[in-house]
């Protein structure tokens, strides 16, 4: 039986590679890869321990935390439309050249 530790470990290591992600990315939809893979990670935290404690409020904590996932996709993925119609790139380094233009 796979215990808490285990679950734990798994969103540690899930909450690590995501923040990787996000230091290291430089296009814009593999930063909202990683910021999903973040909040996953306190998903499976919050279920994890919900789980071990025989209380269901991690499991409110995940389902409000899948929403507030599925609304930052969908105003992001708006904007980076908007952002590649408007520059043609959807790589960080564009936003950064066009500060630095004005």
């Amino acid at each position: 039986m796979i215990g808490l530790n285990h679950y734990l470990a798994v969103s540690i290591i899930m909450f690590v590679l995501g923040l990787i992600g996000v230091m290291k990315r430089k296009n814009f939809i593999m930063l909202f890869f990683s910021t999903e893979i973040l909040l996953n990670a306190a998903n499976v935290a919050f279920v994890a321990m919900s789980h071990y404690y025989m209380d269901i409020t991690g499991q409110v904590f995940a389902m409000f935390i899948i929403a507030i996932a599925a609304s930052e996709v969908a105003v992001g993925l708006g904007l980076l439309i908007l952002w590649y119609k408007k520059n043609g790139s959807i790589e960080l380094d564009s936003l950064i050249n066009m500060r630095r233009d004005r």
